[in-house]
């Protein structure tokens, strides 16, 4: 597994972003020098984990469980054949466009090591935004996204680092659990009977989601197993 590109977005004026401003940084391109890696502070206060980057959004964007965002490039490659149009690395606002895994199905609480020295955990899969979907510009976005749960993956900053194009990405750690970031994402979106469920990753969930299935276990108690019906 390797890391593609290191992609970066600058703020750029759009009609479809939440943020105040009336900005976006989800228009990335590959960055051509090295670029640091670190946490960037709770949701609300911090932006990107890459410097750089730019988060216009904080409301809904940036912070310490979503520091930084992955996308396989083989995922990318699927689209491409759905939507019949090319999708250059950073095109769908990922900070890191890897090779060599299906970053959906990276485990919550997956630890990978980028280069030297940088480290990264799995925390959640991506929830697809009005500025996702006007970013892309296709017809019924958000649920042809939702509907194939092919999410990439957020990940914290735990130690700090440098990275490039080219880096070596090594899994030191993987849980022995499956909840992996498109589980997570369907738990959270269109199964919330599996929310119960998410509870398996504990605190390497990211924190809203964590919340969230704590909240759904006290007022229904467990959920069923994976396809079993909800009651």
């Amino acid at each position: 597994m390797k890391v593609l590109t290191v992609n970066l977005g600058l703020p750029t004026p759009s009609s479809h972003t939440d943020s105040a401003s009336g900005l976006t940084g989800i228009g990335k391109q590959p960055a051509d020098a090295p670029v640091r890696v670190s946490d960037p502070g709770p949701k609300g206060s911090g932006g990107s984990g890459l410097a750089g980057d730019a988060v216009c959004d904080l409301r809904h964007h940036g912070g310490t469980d979503q520091a930084v965002y992955a996308y396989a490039r083989e995922e990318l490659d699927v689209w491409e054949k759905t939507l019949g149009r090319p999708l250059p690395n950073g095109a769908f606002g990922e900070n890191l466009t890897t090779s060599g895994v299906v970053v959906s199905h990276a485990r919550i609480g997956e630890r990978w090591r980028v280069g030297g020295e940088l480290v990264l955990e799995v925390t959640s899969g991506r929830i697809p935004c009005r500025t996702f979907a006007g970013h892309m510009g296709e017809r019924g976005w958000v649920r042809r996204f939702t509907r194939e749960a092919a999410t990439g993956a957020y990940l914290r900053v735990i130690r700090p680092g440098t990275i490039r194009a080219g880096d070596a990405v090594e899994i030191v750690h993987r849980p022995a659990h499956d909840i992996t970031a498109a589980m997570e994402f369907r738990a959270t979106t269109t199964e919330r009977h599996l929310l119960p469920r998410l509870l398996e990753a504990g605190d390497a969930l990211h924190g809203e989601t964590l919340r969230a299935a704590r909240a759904y276990l006290a007022r229904n108690g467990p959920a069923p197993a994976e396809g079993a019906p909800a009651s």
